[in-house]
Formats: structure tokens, C-alpha cells, sequence
């Protein structure tokens, strides 16, 4: 069996991994869905100092502390960024990086770089001079991000969800050891052929996943909660797969 540790997406806490932990368990996995520094019920660390650096540390000392080897390491969305990084300080801990709907970015590239500018001027001035990134309004006559989500789901996201410390999206990423821990990528918003192509072509924010397994996981942005048990599915079949396994 393999061990996962779960990284969530922004204004997310492990309370979004729920049922995917739990499918993951049933399956005979070891499972740790994180929280990180500044959300959810760590939201009162949410200080102006809090960053990528942060959440790096919280993954890494998560499995060091927990003595875990031939980690899969998941994130999702921007929680990949903080994953990419922690793979890059643990390459001997980590088995495979799962990349749900997110994806390596160059060293350097920050997460708020990867918006146009006029998205970046929208949220400049939606955080003035405050810290705190705050959560989407979750309306899904707007959001196609929003895709297969039910009304329970949304009132889930609209009651739990917290802003994101701004300098997990603006700190750039930094790759001091290479980043070359082998990855997985579960496309959801994109269609995995297009995805393919991207790689292919040499895009920037794809061409870290040269030679990775690559899976279609076709919804919304958020499959933890529009898809759990098919992507529960994929990931009990990823783990399976690695060459090794866990004691």
C-alpha cells in the first residue's frame, strides 16, 4: 500500500480531503491531509510573514515528522507550488508529486504571475494593503471552474473556505536541488490531450512535466468534492503503481 499526504488548493484545509481520505484508508493507503499555516482552523497564523516558504515547511515537517518514505505527495491547485518545492527538499522521501489540476512552474514564477493583468489590477485592488488573498465568491453562473458541484458543496465552500495568505501566490518558486522527483499530472479544467500538446510544445508552465504520467479527471477545479471517487480511484491506482512499496 502506499502513503499520501494531501496538500489542498487555496482557501482550503484538510476538511477538503474528507472523502478522499477516507476512500484512500478503505483501501488499505496511509493517508495525512494537511492544513496549512494561516486557513482553515490554522487561520489565526495568518500573519503577513506567512508564504510559500511557510507552507513548504509545514509539508516538509509533516513527513519528517511522521517518518514517512515513498511519500505521494498530492496538491492541488496552488497547493502545488508549496508541494513542488517540499519534493525538491525531500527528493528521498517522496516517491511520485501527484499535481491535481495544478502543475510545476518554472523556477522564479510566482502563482500570481500566471494571471493576466488585468486579473492581478482586479486583485491588487480587491486586497488594498491587507495580507490575506480572500476566497472566490463561489457562484457557479460565473465560475466554470465550478463545474459538477451540487448546492451542498458550494454551501460547504462558502462556509469553510478562508482567505489565503497573499504571499503563498506571490512568493516565486525556488528550486534549489533541481526539482526532479518523478510526477504525475490529474487534469480536470483541461483536456488531457491538450495538456499533452502543451508539454509537447515546450509551454512554460507544462514543460516541468515532460516524461509524466499524465490522467484525464474530466469537471470542475475542485474534484475532491464534484468527483471524489473517481479521483480517489486514480490516485489508489497511481500509488499501486509506484515500484516500490510501503511497509
Amino acid at each position: 500500500m502506499a502513503t499520501y499526504v494531501l496538500v489542498p488548493g487555496f482557501w482550503l484545509g484538510a476538511w477538503a480531503w474528507r472523502e478522499v481520505t477516507e476512500g484512500l484508508r478503505a483501501a488499505g493507503h496511509r493517508a495525512y491531509p494537511m492544513t496549512l499555516t494561516g486557513l482553515a482552523d490554522r487561520a489565526h497564523l495568518a500573519g503577513p510573514d506567512v508564504g510559500l516558504e511557510t507552507h513548504t515547511a509545514d509539508i516538509v515537517g509533516l513527513v519528517e515528522a511522521e517518518e514517512l518514505h515513498d511519500v505521494v505527495l498530492v496538491g492541488h491547485s496552488g497547493g502545488g507550488m508549496p508541494v513542488q518545492q517540499a519534493a525538491d527538499r525531500l527528493p528521498d522521501r517522496i516517491a511520485r508529486v501527484v499535481y491535481l489540476d495544478s502543475g510545476p512552474l518554472p523556477e522564479g514564477t510566482a502563482q500570481f504571475d500566471t494571471n493576466p493583468p488585468e486579473e492581478q489590477a482586479r486583485l491588487r485592488a480587491l486586497i488594498g494593503d491587507g495580507h490575506l488573498l480572500p476566497p472566490p465568491e463561489w457562484a457557479p453562473a460565473t465560475d466554470p471552474n465550478l463545474a459538477g458541484l451540487d448546492d451542498t458543496a458550494l454551501d460547504l465552500l462558502r462556509r469553510r473556505a478562508t482567505a489565503e495568505p497573499l504571499r503563498a501566490a506571490t512568493d516565486p518558486v525556488t528550486l534549489p536541488h533541481g526539482g526532479t522527483v518523478p510526477a504525475a499530472l490529474i487534469a480536470c479544467t483541461f483536456p488531457v490531450e491538450t495538456v499533452r500538446q502543451m508539454v509537447a510544445q515546450g509551454h512554460p508552465f507544462f514543460a516541468g512535466l515532460v516524461g509524466a504520467d499524465l490522467y484525464g479527471l474530466p469537471t470542475g477545479h475542485w474534484p475532491m468534492f464534484s468527483e471524489s471517487k473517481r479521483l480517489t480511484e486514480l490516485l489508489d491506482r497511481i500509488g499501486r503503481a509506484l515500484p516500490t512499496s510501503v511497509e
